[in-house]
Formats: C-alpha cells, sequence, structure tokens
C-alpha cells in the first residue's frame, strides 16, 4: 500500500486534504476513490505509528481523504545515532541522507568544515536544507520509518560546539565519536560502548583539518576507526552508522542476563 508523509494532526475518522507533495503523488500513482493508503506523521512529538486511509475525492491539484485505524508500528533503531557529517559535494550529500534515513539515522547536520566544497549561506543553504529534509522523507516512505530524521542547519565545528557544550561525565550521556587517522584511535566498536546516544563526526572531501580535529577533541569527541582503509566522505558515517546499529539491534535481541554480561566492544572482537 503507499505511504505517504502528513505532517498534519491525523485522528481516525477524521476527513483531510493531502499536502501538496503527497496530493501530486497519489495523482501520478493514478489512485482513485476508494483506494486505499497509508499516512504517517513524522514528526517525533506526533503520535507516532501510521494510519490507515481511503481516498474519497481526487481533484486537479487537491487530494481529500479520509482517516482509518491507527496502528501503533515503529521501525526506529535501537539505538540513536545523531550524524555530524561534513558537507560532500552535490548529489553526494543527497545520497548520504537517503541512505542514513533508511539505515536509522536519529538525526544529521551538515558541518560546514574548513575544506567542504560546498559552501552555504543564505538563501542557497535554505534551499539546500528543505531539499535534504525532503530526501530524508521520501527515503521513510521508502523504507516504511514512521518518524522523520530532523536534517539540521549547517554549521561550522566551531558553531556546534558552543551550542553543544560537553555535558558532565555521564554514562547515559550521548557519546561523542571522531572518524579519525590520527594516532590513539580506537575501533568503532570498541569506543562505543554502551547503548546510549551517539554524536558521530565525520569530515568532508579531504577530511577534517588538525585544527577541527584538535578542537572535536577538545569538547570530548574521542577518536575512532573504520580499519586500515580510507573511505569516501559520503561512505564513512553510512559504514558507521551500520555497524553501531546491528551491534545495538543484536544487543537488544539477546536475553536480559547475556545483555548485562556482553558490551558492544565484546561483539565486535567476536565478529
Amino acid at each position: 500500500m503507499p505511504r505517504f508523509h502528513c505532517p498534519a494532526d491525523l485522528a481516525p475518522g477524521a476527513e483531510i486534504d493531502l499536502p501538496p507533495g503527497a496530493a501530486r503523488h497519489v495523482q501520478v500513482l493514478r489512485l482513485q476513490p476508494g483506494d486505499g493508503i497509508t499516512l504517517f506523521n513524522g514528526g517525533a512529538d506526533g503520535p507516532g505509528g501510521e494510519f490507515e486511509a481511503t481516498v474519497l475525492r481526487m481533484g486537479r491539484s487537491d487530494v481529500r481523504v479520509q482517516v482509518g485505524a491507527h496502528h501503533a508500528i515503529e521501525r526506529e533503531a535501537p539505538r540513536a545515532i545523531h550524524l555530524l557529517a561534513g558537507i560532500t559535494a552535490n548529489e553526494r550529500m543527497d545520497w548520504l541522507v537517503e541512505k542514513a534515513t533508511e539505515l536509522g539515522v536519529a538525526s544529521i547536520t551538515p558541518l560546514v568544515a574548513e575544506r567542504s566544497v560546498l559552501k552555504l549561506k543564505g538563501e542557497r543553504a535554505d534551499k539546500k536544507l528543505a531539499h535534504w529534509q525532503a530526501v530524508a522523507v521520501a527515503a521513510c516512505e521508502q523504507c516504511g520509518r514512521n518518524r522523520v530524521p530532523v536534517v539540521h542547519d549547517a554549521v561550522d565545528l566551531a558553531g556546534w560546539v558552543r551550542a553543544h557544550p560537553q555535558p558532565p561525565a555521564d554514562p547515559a550521556g550521548p557519546l561523542r565519536l571522531l572518524l579519525s587517522l590520527r594516532e590513539g584511535t580506537r575501533p568503532l566498536l570498541q569506543a562505543a560502548a554502551g547503548a546510549g546516544p551517539v554524536w558521530f563526526l565525520s569530515g568532508p572531501e579531504g577530511g577534517l583539518s588538525a585544527a577541527e580535529e584538535a578542537l572535536a577533541v577538545q569538547h570530548g569527541f574521542a577518536p575512532t576507526t573504520l580499519g586500515p582503509r580510507v573511505l569516501r566522505a559520503e561512505t564513512a558515517p553510512l559504514a558507521a552508522l551500520a555497524a553501531l546499529t546491528i551491534a545495538a539491534f543484536v544487543l537488544d535481541k539477546l536475553n536480559p542476563v547475556l545483555r548485562r554480561k556482553l558490551t558492544i566492544p565484546e561483539l565486535g572482537q567476536k565478529s
């Protein structure tokens, strides 16, 4: 059944007009009155889950539907992974946002790094942000997620650390990880002990500068590595996201006794 993002107040029995984008998609699919679709609000503070809906009327540019039963279904990752990713050139960033959404990312912050090829300011930045958010919405419609990850405003690293002061040592607080080739890095699954949220920082093409890495370490980011190979800027955060999500999923599925005894680093050692 076709799925559509509908950021409106959804309730069983309500009759609503679909947002313009969803309405166009329904018309492209040539759905007719009486056909069924699935709607989801997508907001972090919304009702969650998804709703059955039935097409009532097809206009030239509008589509009216009746909302049906609610199903409290969530398909979120067991561990919240937030990407702070260096902005890559052109469609590579689109690809990163799309695939990260499919893999279950909690949020994405485009990082304006010293070596970023694409520099965003003013109206151009607003258009790019809206475009990337739309890419995330489309990925949720395709993959079945009912929560749309937020694509935050683009920011440089100095601005981000000012807005996110380093929290006091707290096992339940967000873990900060920095993808780095510097000495003293730890393998990802060893550095990512625990089950709490993670901020994963990676650079654009050419990586982060030495000054940016030093600033990140100064503000609590622990250097980590994905192995001996150098991955593309759009590949590295996705590889980290996939590894952390799979490890958390395996840990989540273990029985409670084993879960208390086995940590993510141990999972990495056994793989």
